[in-house]
């Protein structure tokens, strides 16, 4: 009996210091994990400020994919929210707070645990890629939940890893999202043609990236200087194209509303295209799959009975570009291969 009684007494002392230990640990906690993910800042915000992205990359919804996600009418930006149910409750997560590429602030509530707080920072590099930093952190704590806190070993053993792993995950969505692209053949059209001004090279194919980089923005430069109205998208025809020995001539041009007559020594020239029936495709991704969109373009002309117009223009043309569209799967080009008319050809 007097050792039940000392056993007894040993719980509740053991009760009684636990209490308190647990009653002096701070009503606060923290947990911060940083990754530098290989896109620009434009690409990571435009990810996590949609709740609709989460469940791709969530370390949770991996480990636990039954999990229900219900996902309201507004997912992106503020008043956004989602909410998801597992085995240990239901969770509900709201974005406050935002500015654009820099920052996201949003709360979170699950099961019956206290709110938490969530910041998202965004800080670009030099070099393209972003650090982004993802932080939850946790006020006026009860004591069952420290006690919980306690016995699962801290919250950064609880949550670190799984911040770790999301992180990791979506670095992963996002470089697979930015290699996203589709070729479609639109079929046969009609351009328009018109003026334009260009300037003309020839080079090797393997150099041919840097030299429109190089000579497009001269002849756009040009045009400003001199005020020309520029009257559409920048665009290069291929005069030649030689792969057997690495050649191309080609020129870089842009669309003008009238002739521009330039002076001899600016090595800027005017042209005209006549109107001429083109097969149309159009490139929705990097540039990288232009030679895929070309093939595919010149595939098409002689399976379809069309006829290639030996003298008419091939031309790429650049609906918008890197400097105003920040992900590469948006880029747009438009690839016009001009034809002979149906009046020419021996088709019955």
């Amino acid at each position: 009996m007097k050792a039940f009684k000392y056993i007894a007494f040993l719980l509740l002392i053991a009760i009684i210091g636990t209490s308190i230990y647990i009653s002096v640990q701070p009503n606060t906690f923290e947990v911060t994990r940083t990754r530098t993910i290989n896109a620009p800042v434009e690409v990571v915000y435009n990810n996590v400020i949609d709740f609709k992205n989460w469940a791709s990359w969530s370390a949770w919804v991996e480990k636990d994919p039954d999990m229900k996600i219900t996902l309201p009418n507004k997912t992106s930006g503020v008043g956004g929210s989602y909410t998801w149910e597992d085995k240990d409750g239901i969770g509900t997560m709201k974005t406050v707070e935002t500015i654009i590429n820099a920052l996201i602030v949003q709360k979170m509530q699950f099961a019956n645990f206290p709110a938490s707080d969530i910041n998202w920072t965004f800080k670009p590099n030099k070099n393209g890629t972003t650090n982004v930093t993802w932080t939850i952190t946790g006020k006026d704590l009860p004591f069952g939940f420290k006690a919980y806190a306690i016995f699962s070993g801290g919250m950064d053993k609880q949550i670190g890893p799984y911040y770790e792993r999301s992180l990791e995950k979506l670095e992963n969505a996002i470089l697979e999202e930015m290699k996203k692209y589709s070729i479609t053949v639109n079929g046969v059209t009609n351009h328009s043609g018109g003026y334009f001004l260009y300037n003309t090279a020839s080079c090797k194919i393997s150099e041919l990236e840097s030299k429109i980089q190089e000579m497009l923005p001269k002849v756009i430069d040009y045009a400003k200087r001199n005020h020309v109205t520029i009257a559409g998208v920048p665009f290069v025809n291929y005069h030649k194209w030689d792969e057997a020995n690495n050649a191309t001539i080609f020129s870089c041009g842009v669309p003008t509303i009238e002739q521009v007559i330039t002076a001899e020594g600016d090595n800027i020239i005017t042209g005209k295209f006549e109107s001429f029936k083109a097969v149309k495709t159009t490139l929705k991704g990097n540039y990288s799959h232009l030679k895929e969109a070309w093939e595919t373009t010149k595939k098409y002309i002689p399976k379809n009975g069309f006829e290639f117009s030996i003298d008419g223009p091939m031309l790429e043309t650049y609906i918008n570009n890197p400097e105003n569209t920040i992900n590469p799967a948006n880029l747009i080009t438009e690839i016009y291969i001009a034809i002979k008319e149906k009046d020419t050809l021996n088709i019955e």
